[in-house]
């Protein structure tokens, strides 16, 4: 009785956090504490809209998460998609979202594919290959970079594929932090094609006892994201100054936590892999002296990049599936 009524509860808070007027300073002080950090650096009414968009994007993924079981959650995305596409009136929350995609000229189709992807959680989790990878990186993270190029007063379209790209990277960092973790749920993000030639099995048991092919498959993914970063991070110059810096930090403190990881030589199964103060600090002023050559850069985005999500809103139009 005690679960029930704990699962009740958090339904009942889910629909309570969607029907309350946004608090964005609030929730951002709650949440990502690299985000938060990073947010310092923007205007006031940027950070504000920031937040808000931090708060649907969380919003999103606690209604995957916390519902009481997965038809619930389902039931939950899909009636977010219908409050996004105006099929049902939207609550307050996604009321004030709908609205901050109107003034910042945000296309509605990224929220659309962040609902999808966070959906395919509630699946079994396997990943094929590099391929299925990027794609659920772009759905998850991708995404959300699309959306903030609004939110920073990014104009050239240009500026679109380097955003998603800067988002993979951060999503496959993450996912090669979280791989004990995702295991422990049931959940196995590092492609089977790496971990079969491994010798390792793509299950959750098979990738939680098999520390060293982890390894050589988390170095390897962390080598793939540092492509994507490097192509986010030439894609800054888009961005106007100010809003510039925040992002370079940002970015600068996630790739941190690979830098973290590469010197545990991968281990990702030792425990969650994290940037003390002391290091998000050193990052951020490294960041700081790189600065100024960042406008420098003029290298065009790579098509191959965009390879596997060929079509799809955001992307490189230049690039062809394989």
């Amino acid at each position: 009785m005690a679960e029930i009524a704990t699962q009740h509860s958090r339904t009942v808070e889910l629909e309570r956090l969607a029907l309350v007027p946004s608090d964005p300073t609030a929730v951002l002080a709650a949440g990502s504490k690299t985000f938060r950090f990073a947010s310092f650096f923007l205007a006031p009414d940027r950070r504000a809209d920031a937040a808000l968009l931090y708060r649907f994007c969380r919003h999103v993924d606690d209604v995957a998460d916390e519902s009481e079981d997965a038809e619930a959650a389902r039931a939950g995305l899909a009636r977010l998609t219908d409050e996004l596409t105006g099929r049902v009136p939207a609550r307050p929350l996604i009321a004030e979202t709908l609205t901050l995609f109107r003034r910042r000229d945000i296309d509605v189709r990224y929220a659309l594919e962040l609902i999808v992807g966070v959906a395919s959680d509630l699946e079994t989790v396997r990943v094929r290959d590099d391929a299925e990878l990027v794609r659920y990186a772009y759905r998850v993270a991708g995404t959300v970079g699309l959306m903030m190029c609004g939110v920073l007063g990014v104009k050239d379209p240009e500026a679109l594929a380097h955003a998603v790209d800067l988002g993979v990277g951060m999503q496959i960092t993450n996912i090669c932090r979280d791989v004990a973790e995702d295991a422990r749920l049931g959940r196995v993000y590092l492609p089977a094609t790496r971990l079969r030639a491994t010798g390792i099995s793509a299950t959750p048991d098979g990738v939680a006892t098999s520390r060293e092919g982890v390894q050589v498959v988390v170095l390897d993914l962390l080598s793939l994201a540092d492509r994507y970063y490097t192509s986010g991070e030439e894609g800054l110059r888009f961005i106007p100054t100010r809003a510039r810096l925040a992002i370079l930090v940002a970015a600068r403190l996630y790739r941190a936590i690979g830098v973290v990881l590469r010197r545990r030589h991968g281990d990702a199964l030792a425990g969650r892999t994290v940037v003390p103060f002391a290091g998000k600090v050193l990052f951020s002023m490294l960041a700081l002296l790189s600065f100024p050559g960042l406008s420098r850069r003029r290298l065009s985005h790579r098509p191959a990049l965009h390879q596997a999500i060929a079509g799809w809103p955001g992307a490189d139009s230049r690039a062809r599936s394989g």
